[in-house]
């Protein structure tokens, strides 16, 4: 008669993780801080973007209580009679126009400066580097005459070479090390199948890169959105105004008689343009810090 063995049953109790009191603390206070600074910055564009369906009066008699009614007249009157539409196609032709520039520029130039060796690349990536620290003011002048000279004094491409030039440096700078990190066999790879240096970049290195690209895209974006000291300096023309141009002139100009729902409503005109951008590469920007972390 077969004897039948009991298996004793061994119950194990999952342990849970304690965190250490330093590191809850630390997280608190991360999180406090994070709090804090996503209300100074929501409360303030959402107090802006209520106030675009006011009356004059009522921003001012009450600023902080919600509209009666909705105006979405002020947006109208800020697309045609404050010339907010045309300052609009202005500032996306040359804030297009540089971005294309720069990202096309800075990425062979960073595909270069990172996987090529040869006399004077350390200083050339040095000066780059060097251009960071340049001051615009300092450059005002000289770049006054400059385009003055080429006949490119209030236009819109001028404006757009020039800003191409002071988001180059940042742009190389975010990708020379980018390229660095990417494995040498895939061009070995690509060089045994017979591809050319140009074939490698646009069809392995670009694709590969899209993630510091798809960041450096928005980041130039911004940055190019909101200049003003380029092109007051340099676009005196009022039909060429660019957006910040335009909104300052709307405010200034108007003295007591202003506009405000129509000020208000071209401001939250103004912004909306960056939030999709965000938007659109949210993803793409994500991927890169994971990529970032990874490596």
């Amino acid at each position: 008669m077969a004897t039948e063995i009991a298996v004793p049953t061994v119950l194990t109790r999952t342990r849970r993780r304690t965190v250490p009191t330093g590191e809850r603390v630390t997280g608190g206070v991360s999180q406090a801080v994070l709090i804090v600074c996503a209300v100074v910055v929501i409360l303030p564009f959402l107090w802006t973007v209520m106030s675009s369906f006011k009356t004059s009066k009522q921003v001012l008699q009450s600023p902080f209580t919600l509209p009666d009614t909705l105006h979405f007249e002020n947006y109208a009157n800020a697309w045609t009679q404050a010339g907010i539409g045309q300052f609009f196609a202005n500032t996306l032709i040359v804030v297009g126009g540089a971005l294309v520039l720069t990202m096309a520029m800075g990425s062979m130039c960073a595909y270069v400066l990172a996987r090529f060796r040869f006399f004077g690349n350390r200083l050339i990536y040095l000066l780059m580097i060097a251009g960071l620290t340049f001051p615009i003011f300092l450059a005002i002048v000289p770049l006054f005459f400059i385009l003055k000279s080429l006949g490119l004094l209030g236009t819109l491409p001028g404006l757009a070479i020039t800003y191409s030039a002071f988001a180059l440096p940042f742009t190389v700078f975010f990708m020379v090390p980018f390229f660095r990190a990417l494995p040498a066999s895939v061009t070995e790879a690509a060089a045994i199948d017979g591809a050319g240096e140009w074939r490698t970049f646009f069809s392995i290195m670009v694709p590969m890169a899209r993630p510091a690209i798809s960041t450096l895209a928005i980041l130039n974006f911004v940055g190019l959105w909101n200049q003003f000291l380029l092109p007051v300096a340099l676009n005196p023309d009022q039909r060429k105004y660019v957006l910040t141009q335009g909104m300052a002139s709307f405010a200034g100009t108007a003295g007591y008689s202003i506009d405000f729902g129509a000020l208000f409503a071209a401001v939250v005109m103004t912004i909306v343009p960056v939030l999709i951008v965000y938007l659109v590469f949210q993803r793409a920007l994500s991927g890169s810090v994971v990529i970032g972390a990874d490596k």
